[in-house]
């Protein structure tokens, strides 16, 4: 029997890496040990209808500290969040979760996304291949 546990943040990651196939071009940012794309400031309406249907919290600067222990250590791990940066964030399952840090940068032109699990165990193996070629076609 699969773990529910397991199941959902899984799922969520699958789905998200789907549905931005071919409108988001991903590298890995190993600082952070995260997929990271970045997207101008016009296409930020579709992007971030995308992560509200599948991260349903959003957390900024003003409720971060209203946040489970396991999403304000995900924050802290990413440097916290200054005004006008969001950190997305399916709910946590118990304390596995996926999020999305939403860094606007550039004079408010661009916007960093960083996507990740808060586990990488709770990935699968066929996406951790993902995340293998991924590194590989990077040459990483």
């Amino acid at each position: 029997m699969t773990d529910p546990i397991l199941t959902n943040p899984e799922k969520i990651w699958s789905e998200l890496l789907f549905v931005f196939q071919g409108t988001l071009t991903w590298k890995l940012d190993n600082r952070f040990s995260t997929l990271l794309s970045e997207i101008e400031v016009q296409d930020q309406g579709k992007i971030r209808e995308i992560l509200c249907r599948h991260l349903m919290i959003t957390w900024d600067n003003g409720n971060i500290g209203n946040a489970p222990e396991p999403i304000k250590a995900v924050n802290n791990m990413l440097g916290g969040l200054s005004p006008g940066q969001m950190l997305f964030t399916s709910e946590p399952d118990p304390n596995h979760f996926i999020y999305c840090a939403w860094w606007p940068w550039g004079n408010g032109k661009k916007i960093s996304l960083r996507i990740a699990p808060s586990d990488m165990k709770i990935l699968s193996q066929k996406q951790n291949n993902f995340i293998d070629r991924l590194k590989e076609k990077l040459g990483l």
